[in-house]
């Protein structure tokens, strides 16, 4: 994936020299043209074009009547396996295993063994195939070399032999002989092919951070599986530093960060304020991708079979439910903010009910499938939703196939709005692109690739996917924190479409320059 570091402009250490934009225009506020000076990292002044005189430490940047807003955050996010997916090959395009097959063999020939000794592949969604994985048909494609494809939602993992054999040596147990792993054994057979050396993954992420920096972002929830606080104080004193991030805590290094004192919001020593503790979080079912979301009624199975249901399955609880209140409860006592996994309307029933007994506000992450009894539970627990919009884009077919009938309460963005549920958006890359412009576009208008909108009904708005994309800010004004992002049309104004290839101009975060192309 090509990268834009070309067009990043590295703060320099300890220095936020001042800025003063003339002649920009203020996202979701009066059109006029407006002068604006940053110093200190904040928002100064605002006065009309024109209407300030430079300082004589004040870099002058004409904008031309660009337009600037607050800076976009990624609410949802796996850093290290965005970076890692980005260098793997890409199968998202297969329509059957056959083709997936074929496209790791081809890798095979092309890749060399000594630079790959295992093949990975990322992206595949089968719930819609016409075929199952096997590990017959990767061991015939790929004989003798391991080989493994890793599906879209991280929740299922397709192993030959070869890569069957070397994922077991090095969990230190067995694994399913028909080499399909799903929850579990997925994320752990993820961890053992997610080990490459520190310095090349941190370099990955740098440019993975870059990258979101050319898109106007300035922050982002990090929720990978690891403890993260450590790696990103490393990783920022490296440079690294283009991002605010919020680094989630799960549930095996629960007691260690209690220990430590660490509560969610709380800035981490040494990082300059951009690094934060994150949420708690907890997976309380598996995945629709994957069949394994909790849900109330059972999944609709293929004549055929091929999805693995017998029409009585209702997908996977991950834990349960007393001890996933007892974690729950035991990390809000210790000031962490709970964030559930819930995707299934079960599981959503479930984390809701967590709520309510803990008293905890958090968030409940994805919400794929609400009931409609449970809509306004949110806004009276004080719960948000977490949602990742383009999700419903990728997987409409996999939920009108395995969700038949209820697929008006599925991604239900609209429902919850209407409900009083506050938003917050993301992407869940790699699951999807760590681009919030995606995200907004996927929210607003519920279409992609020239097909119809698919439930319209549940369409939010341009205002509500703005700043459930910006932290929550709609605006900017004098005293905010000067974390912006400069673009050349109004979010507010353009075509939902293309808000997916929105031209961004500038990206500030803390008042230095992150990204800038003015």
């Amino acid at each position: 994936m090509a990268t834009h570091s070309a067009t990043l402009r590295e703060p320099l250490p300890g220095t936020l020299p001042g800025t003063l934009l003339r002649e920009v225009r203020r996202v979701g506020a009066d059109a006029a043209p407006v002068d604006l000076r940053i110093a200190q990292g904040v928002i100064e002044e605002i006065a009309p074009a024109g209407g300030l005189a430079a300082r004589a430490d004040d870099e002058v940047v004409a904008a031309g009547g660009a337009w600037v807003g607050p800076g976009l955050w990624d609410h949802h996010t796996h850093m290290d396996q965005w970076s890692l997916a980005r260098r793997r090959i890409d199968v998202s395009a297969c329509t059957s295993a056959a083709e997936l097959a074929r496209t790791m063999a081809d890798a095979a020939g092309s890749r060399d063994r000594d630079r790959d000794p295992v093949l990975i592949g990322h992206g595949f969604r089968d719930g819609v195939w016409p075929d199952r994985a096997e590990r017959a048909l990767l061991d015939a494609a790929v004989p003798g070399r391991p080989a493994v494809a890793i599906s879209h939602d991280l929740h299922t993992v397709w192993a030959n032999g070869a890569a069957l054999d070397l994922l077991a040596r090095g969990l230190g147990r067995s694994l399913p002989e028909d080499g399909v792993l799903r929850e579990a054994d997925a994320f752990d057979a993820t961890g053992q092919l997610s080990r490459v050396p520190e310095g090349t993954l941190d370099g990955w992420v740098r440019e993975a951070v870059r990258d979101a920096a050319w898109r106007g972002v300035v922050g982002v929830v990090d929720l990978e599986m690891g403890f993260g606080i450590e790696t990103w104080r490393r990783r920022m004193a490296a440079g690294a530093d283009a991002l605010r991030v919020r680094s989630g805590i799960y549930p095996r290094d629960l007691e260690r960060a209690l220990r430590s004192g660490l509560r969610t919001g709380q800035a981490i020593e040494g990082t300059a304020g951009l690094l934060a503790v994150g949420p708690f979080k907890l997976v309380l079912d598996g995945s629709l991708g994957t069949r394994t979301a909790w849900v109330e009624d059972a999944y609709d199975a293929h004549a055929d079979g091929t999805d693995g249901t017998d029409g009585t399955d209702h997908g996977l609880r991950a834990l349960p439910p007393e001890e996933a209140l007892a974690l729950t409860r035991r990390a809000h006592a210790g000031g962490l903010v709970p964030a559930l996994h819930a995707i299934g309307d079960r599981a959503v029933a479930l984390a809701l009910d967590i709520f309510e007994e803990t008293g905890a506000h958090g968030s409940i992450e994805h919400a794929q499938l609400v009931s409609e009894k449970d809509l306004p539970r949110f806004a009276e627990l004080g719960v948000e939703a977490s949602i990742q919009p383009e999700h419903a884009m990728d997987d409409r077919d996999v939920a009108d196939r395995h969700w038949s009938g209820r697929t008006g309460r599925a991604f239900a963005f609209g429902s919850l709005v209407q409900a009083g549920a506050r938003l917050r958006l993301g992407s869940d890359a790699p699951v999807a692109p760590l681009d919030p412009w995606i995200s907004m576009a996927a929210a607003v208008a519920r279409e992609r690739d020239g097909r119809e909108a698919w439930h319209p009904e549940q369409r939010i708005s341009r205002e509500i996917a703005w700043s459930a994309s910006t932290d929550g800010r709609r605006t900017i004004g004098v005293g905010d924190t000067a974390d912006l992002v400069l673009t050349a049309e109004d979010p507010l104004a353009m075509p939902p479409s293309a808000l997916r290839d929105m031209e961004v101009l500038g990206t500030i975060r803390g008042g230095a320059w992150t990204h800038r192309a003015l």
